[in-house]
């Protein structure tokens, strides 16, 4: 991997901070921190870019930037506490479905299903009630469990059996026996190391590391001058050490998220379980992180004037959208296992051959 920074991400990233400097934010203490899906402000301001192009393929019409991009703009996005519409978009890119979709049901990954997906004639019946990421949806795309596989499945507006629940954050969807054909499944989402849900998995991860470190960085700011016993807040060792164990924290987070995103876009034999353990990694992070910001600022960080708590409540929505952290691990932990199993059976049966084509 080439450390060196890269001069066009770097612009990009600068162009980025600006438009979003301009998106309006919620500042209130009650309701939705952010207004999420195709109708929110951040999805006009990334059209106007043309996000969307990023990462699709010359040949496709895109920039072919690579995942890279769209892990900083997921990023920056998370650091400007705006809603995330690129990660619909991106991953709907990535199987071939068109754009203005919303996800829903990748909390239940990788274990579990917030859905039933009972089989029926040409097709299945889906009950359950998952999060959707859009408080006005169009069509659905939708993890569940078909056939033991996880599976991304359409279901279009108007459905029988789905209904929406707004009255909560992030919204609910409802969906009591709605038929899908076999035709509306999308794709399958296997355990491919540079597949769509490594790569989605891989945007979620730079979004969580941009919620902790805007956090950070307002609480940073506000600690160096708000004064408490003659100094700065920042100036005592109780809130700069555990500061700058949020900024070690960051910086960790930061190079595995990049890197696994170098490791898909160069298509290295090395990716494994790089998507699974940095997004893991980075849930625990903006945790852990943005909780430190809170206690740190005090009753501040519920004001209008630090606007903290929009992160905190971000970060636990977001933190376990794609699977809790212990789930990642354990999956993880026995993808590695079966990797060294692998390995050891492989040894003994080479050995086994080695020893019977020697002659006696």
């Amino acid at each position: 991997m080439d450390l060196t920074p890269d001069p066009l991400i770097d612009e990009l990233r600068t162009v980025l901070r600006a438009a979003l400097a301009r998106v309006p934010v919620r500042f209130e203490v009650h309701g939705a921190p952010v207004t999420d899906g195709a109708s929110g402000p951040a999805r006009a301001m990334l059209d106007q870019l043309g996000a969307a192009d990023f990462e699709r393929p010359c040949s496709a019409g895109g920039l072919d930037l690579g995942l890279t991009a769209g892990v900083l703009v997921s990023e920056e996005l998370g650091r400007a506490a705006c809603g995330n519409p690129y990660r619909a978009d991106a991953m709907a890119a990535d199987v071939g479905f068109p754009t203005g979709a919303a996800l829903a049901g990748l909390e239940a990954l990788p274990i579990g299903t917030g859905v039933i997906a009972t089989p029926r004639a040409g097709g299945w019946e889906l009950t359950g009630a998952v999060t959707v990421d859009d408080s006005e949806p169009r069509t659905l795309l939708v993890a569940v469990r078909a056939g033991g596989h996880p599976t991304l499945v359409a279901v279009p507006p108007g459905a029988p059996g789905r209904s929406l629940e707004t009255g909560c954050w992030p919204p609910v969807v409802q969906l009591a026996s709605t038929p899908i054909a076999e035709t509306d499944v999308v794709a399958r989402l296997d355990d491919s190391p540079t597949g769509p849900l490594a790569r989605a998995r891989l945007r979620q991860a730079a979004y969580l590391l941009g919620i902790a470190d805007g956090a950070t960085l307002i609480t940073v700011r506000h600690t160096g001058v708000r004064r408490q016993f003659d100094t700065t807040l920042r100036d005592l060792q109780a809130v700069s050490f555990s500061l700058a164990r949020a900024l070690v924290a960051l910086r960790a987070t930061r190079a595995l998220v990049y890197r696994g995103a170098w490791l898909v876009d160069a298509g290295h034999d090395q990716v494994g379980t790089a998507p699974v353990v940095t997004l893991a990694m980075a849930a625990e992070t903006a945790r852990d992180v943005v909780r430190v910001c809170m206690q740190n600022c005090g009753a501040w960080s519920m004001t209008a004037e630090l606007g903290l708590h929009r992160y905190f409540r971000l970060a636990a929505a977001e933190s376990n959208r794609y699977g809790e952290p212990a789930a990642l691990w354990r999956l993880a932990g026995a993808a590695r296992l079966d990797s060294a199993r692998r390995a050891v059976t492989d040894d003994d049966e080479r050995g086994l051959v080695m020893a019977v084509s020697q002659p006696r």
